[in-house]
């Protein structure tokens, strides 16, 4: 008998009139604006312009979509091919079934289309968007509990995942929730980057690649204890190998890069300080924006206006009408 255990939906998918709301693409859909937001806080602080972030978004989100789709279609490929099975299932992405080194990869392509569009640098976006893209892998993996997917081996630990549903081969019983697993260990590469980069202020690109190396680091192994259908290489699962690899890339990238470009771009997005208006702080005591002075807008303890304009005065300078007053009393004197 099963003293504890986690449930699952009986359902994946709640009919809202004729709209039916699933689980899955819920999820998907949650996590994307998470990313977003965080991502955009993240870019402004760095003197990105607001709106950057979700404006190349509109790229890589639908460019990740497809990877994610072709990189699960292309590996399990006797799900939709094989005798019996229905190829049109292959786009029923609603249904599960997004590889996220898929989805990274070709999301990547969109996002360098967004950044070329932009004229920003790719490496500065993709370290702002990491720790977001790591919270909604959190977000997502949920999806794999609404559709009773992805579980590891039996279990009869207090936190096992109840699977009731027997279709596809499944067998109902209680198992390890990897879902769960990897939800929380995609928390903590969110919260392990975030901490990283304030401390060790990353730039080009490597706060990103210390989200995909330690996200690799975890998937490695709650992936060896799934238990559904996958390929094998040299007695390893598919993604056990592509996480190995992946990771591998991700540490020589970071060391090569912290070696040749040093330190933390100045300069995210071009023209953004050029736009700042009066900072919120200085309303009222006098300050201007630091483009206004450049540019000779704004007042200062030295302007002194008269009926034909204004006269730009520096320190240690006076009027003509002063030196003229000046000259006069030296006479009288």
């Amino acid at each position: 008998m099963d003293l504890a255990y986690i449930p699952s939906p009986s359902r994946g998918v709640v009919e809202l009139g004729p709209i039916p709301l699933r689980g899955y693409a819920f999820c998907i859909i949650i996590g994307v604006f998470v990313a977003v937001w965080l991502g955009n806080k993240r870019w402004v602080a760095r003197g990105g312009r607001p709106g950057t972030v979700a404006d190349i978004a509109v790229w890589a989100v639908p460019f990740g979509l497809v990877g994610g789709r072709l990189y699960h279609v292309i590996t399990d490929y006797q799900l939709y091919f094989s005798e019996g099975r229905n190829w049109v299932d292959a786009f029923k992405i609603w249904e599960g079934g997004l590889g996220i080194w898929g989805a990274i990869a070709l999301g990547a392509v969109g996002a360098w289309i967004g950044c070329r569009r932009r004229g920003i640098p790719l490496p500065a976006w993709a370290d702002a968007l990491a720790p977001g893209i790591a919270l909604a892998q959190a977000i997502g993996r949920w999806g794999n509990w609404f559709n009773q997917e992805l579980y590891g081996r039996a279990t009869d630990v207090p936190w096992a995942l109840k699977i009731t549903s027997a279709d596809d081969g499944r067998v109902p019983g209680t198992y390890h929730p990897t879902f769960l697993y990897e939800s929380l260990w995609c928390v903590g590469v969110a919260l392990l980057v975030i901490w990283a980069d304030r401390r060790f202020k990353l730039g080009h690109g490597r706060a990103f690649a210390l989200y995909v190396a330690s996200y690799c680091a975890g998937r490695g192994w709650i992936e060896y204890m799934r238990v559904d259908d996958a390929h094998h290489v040299l007695g390893l699962r598919l993604n056990v190998w592509t996480a190995i690899v992946v990771f591998v890339l991700a540490v020589v990238y970071f060391v090569l890069s912290a070696k040749k470009r040093p330190g933390r771009e100045e300069i995210v997005e071009p023209g953004a300080l050029d736009s700042a208006d009066v900072a919120p702080d200085a309303a009222g005591s006098g300050d201007v924006a630091s483009s206004d002075v450049a540019s000779g807008k704004g007042g200062s303890d030295g302007d002194r206006e008269g009926d034909g304009g204004s006269v730009k005065l520096t320190k240690g300078e006076t009027a003509p009408e002063d030196e003229a007053e000046s000259a006069e009393s030296a006479k009288k004197g």
